[in-house]
């Protein structure tokens, strides 16, 4: 597996944010990839025993890298017959906390492990999480689409930043996600009658081919196809881990 970019994962959150400026100068927000022909679901799930927060009197986070373990699923399909090819798991430990706005650095390298699994790279890749709705324009999608160089898209299940207007009633209908006057992302319903999901662009791909492709991939339910089977992927490892305990954790900004 062939990165656009690498850097450091293991690193104090000063550093975090710098590394989020620089790859934010990386960013494409417009098409720029060939012919779809799969397309992949990313999610994540933790494996908790001590405590998420930043604590200053613990050496480098010593504990939370000794217990917590991230867990990433990934599943692949042919498109646009959406019939699936591959699934495909990693186990990384932990060694970055839980701060809000920098979840992809707990989440990236259990997701490239994953990948790596896989006998062929996605085209077009559907993350659980944010991409530039994001305070720094750099969710999870956007993150993880600059590292890999590949066309990426954020499907979240909930807002992080940004207002929208009404959203129509029929599926397909949208309204845009506006944040200090610029337009991050959009609300999509996805099917009649639920919560919109909100969507942004996560790399090589622009807003509306972001909202044409991920209902192309919505097969009833409110969660598109590939982010959802990945989210039950994920959470059947994690059940079935022996001795596990904690949750999923809080994956609004991603």
């Amino acid at each position: 597996m062939r990165l656009g970019i690498t850097h450091q994962w293991n690193i104090e959150i000063a550093d975090a944010r710098t590394i989020q400026e620089q790859l934010r100068e990386k960013w494409i927000g417009e098409d720029r990839f060939k012919e779809i022909r799969t397309v992949a679901g990313l999610d994540a799930a933790f494996v908790l025993t001590g405590s998420q927060a930043f604590e200053a009197n613990r050496n480098r986070w010593a504990a939370l890298r000794e217990a917590n373990r991230a867990i990433a699923a990934v599943v692949l399909y042919k498109y646009p017959e959406m019939q699936e090819l591959q699934r495909a798991h990693a186990e990384v430990r932990l060694r970055f906390p839980y701060v809000p706005g920098f979840l992809s650095f707990r989440e990236i390298p259990a997701l490239l492990a994953a990948l790596g699994k896989l006998l062929q790279m996605p085209d077009l890749i559907l993350c659980d999480g944010q991409g530039y709705a994001h305070p720094r324009r750099m969710g999870l999608a956007t993150h993880l689409g600059i590292v890999l160089d590949r066309p990426t898209i954020g499907c979240a299940k909930s807002i992080l930043i940004g207002k929208h207007g009404p959203v129509g009633k029929e599926k397909g209908e949208w309204a845009a996600m506006i944040d200090d006057e610029e337009r991050i992302g959009a609300a999509l319903r996805t099917r009649m009658g639920v919560k919109p999901m909100y969507i942004s662009q996560g790399h090589r791909i622009s807003l509306e081919t972001a909202l044409r492709l991920t209902l192309s991939v919505c097969d009833g339910p409110r969660i598109p196809r590939p982010t959802r089977d990945a989210d039950h992927y994920v959470s059947e490892l994690r059940a079935a881990r022996a001795g596990c305990k904690g949750n999923k954790g809080n994956n609004r900004d991603k």
